[in-house]
C-alpha cells in the first residue's frame, strides 16, 4: 500500500500514487488511464459509458516503465531490488519495423520539477496545425490556460474533449467554469455524451503524442506520482488521432451560447468553487 493513512496531520496525504503500470518480463508494458476496476471495462455503468485509453510498449521503452515500477516497489516495501535481475537480457524482436521514438517518463512531487506539465506545455508550444486533448478534468492554471488560448488565437486548431457525465460534480463544475475563456479564444470544447471520459491523451500535428496518467488538474500536475509515454512519429500517434476523432463523433460541442445561457447563480457558484481548485 502506497502512503497508508496515519493519524498525523501532514501534507504528504496529498502525495498519491496515480501511476498505472503493468509490466511483463521487462520487455512488454502498459500504461495509461486504466485502473483495475470493473467500470474501466464497462462491466457495469458507473457514470454512463466509461471511455479510457492505454498504450502497449515493447523493448527498451518497456524497460523504462519496469524501472519506474521497481523504484516505487523499493520505496514502499523498503527492500532494495537489484534492477539488473529483472532485465530480459535480449529484447524479443518486434513484430515489424519500429518507427519514431518512445520516451516513457515519470513525474514525482519530490523533485521540484513538474515533468508532466512541462511535457504538455512543450507540446502546446510546438503545435503549428492542431492540438487535440482528452482529459477528465480541465482545472488548469493561468499559465496553461494562457498557452491554450494563445495557440488558438494564433490559428492552431485546439480541441478538448471532457466528460458529459461527471464522477465528481464539484470538479466538473470547475471544468465547465473554464469553458467560457477557452471558447472565447477559439478553443473548441466537446463533452463526451455517452458518459465519463477518463482518457489522458495529447496528439499534435500528426507528429507528437502522449498517453499516460496525468490529468489537467492541480493534483496530477503538482502533487501526484504520475507516468506516461511521450511519442514522436510513431504509428501510435496516428492511432491516438483516430481515437480522438472517433470520440469526437460521440461528443457534443459546447458553444459560446451554451456558456452564456448558464444561469448567473450557477456561474457564480462555479467561480467560487474554482478558488478551491488546487484542493480538487
Amino acid at each position: 500500500m502506497f502512503n497508508p493513512f496515519r493519524p498525523v496531520l501532514t501534507s504528504r496525504f496529498n502525495n498519491r500514487s496515480h501511476r498505472k503500470i503493468a509490466v511483463i518480463d521487462g520487455h512488454t508494458a502498459f500504461t495509461g488511464g486504466i485502473n483495475l476496476a470493473d467500470e474501466y471495462i464497462n462491466a457495469y455503468a458507473k457514470h454512463g459509458h466509461w471511455k479510457d485509453t492505454a498504450i502497449l510498449v515493447k523493448g527498451e521503452a518497456a524497460w523504462g516503465l519496469t524501472t519506474m515500477f521497481l523504484s516505487m516497489w523499493s520505496y514502499v516495501s523498503g527492500a532494495e531490488e537489484d534492477h539488473a535481475a529483472f532485465h530480459p537480457g535480449v529484447f524479443p524482436p518486434l513484430p515489424g519495423p519500429a518507427t519514431g521514438y518512445v520516451q516513457p517518463y515519470a513525474d514525482s512531487p519530490m523533485d521540484d520539477e513538474p515533468v508532466g506539465e512541462t511535457i504538455y506545455m512543450n507540446m502546446i508550444y510546438k503545435a503549428e496545425r492542431y492540438i487535440y486533448i482528452t482529459t477528465p478534468y480541465l482545472i488548469v492554471g493561468d499559465e496553461m490556460l494562457l498557452a491554450l488560448c494563445t495557440a488558438a488565437k494564433c490559428g492552431v486548431d485546439v480541441r478538448i474533449i471532457t466528460p458529459h457525465i461527471a464522477d465528481k460534480w464539484y470538479v466538473h463544475a470547475v471544468t465547465r467554469h473554464n469553458y467560457l475563456q477557452l471558447i472565447e479564444s477559439g478553443v473548441k470544447i466537446y463533452e463526451y455524451t455517452p458518459g465519463f471520459i477518463h482518457a489522458k491523451s495529447f496528439v499534435v500535428d500528426d507528429t507528437y503524442g502522449v498517453v499516460g496518467t496525468v490529468n489537467l488538474d492541480f493534483r496530477s500536475l503538482y502533487l501526484h506520482f504520475e507516468c506516461g509515454a511521450w511519442l514522436y512519429e510513431t504509428e501510435s500517434v496516428a492511432q491516438i488521432l483516430r481515437d480522438f476523432l472517433d470520440t469526437q463523433e460521440k461528443s457534443r460541442r459546447i458553444t459560446l451560447e451554451d456558456c452564456l445561457a448558464v444561469p448567473f447563480l450557477r456561474r457564480l457558484g462555479r467561480a467560487v468553487l474554482s478558488v478551491f481548485s488546487p484542493l480538487m
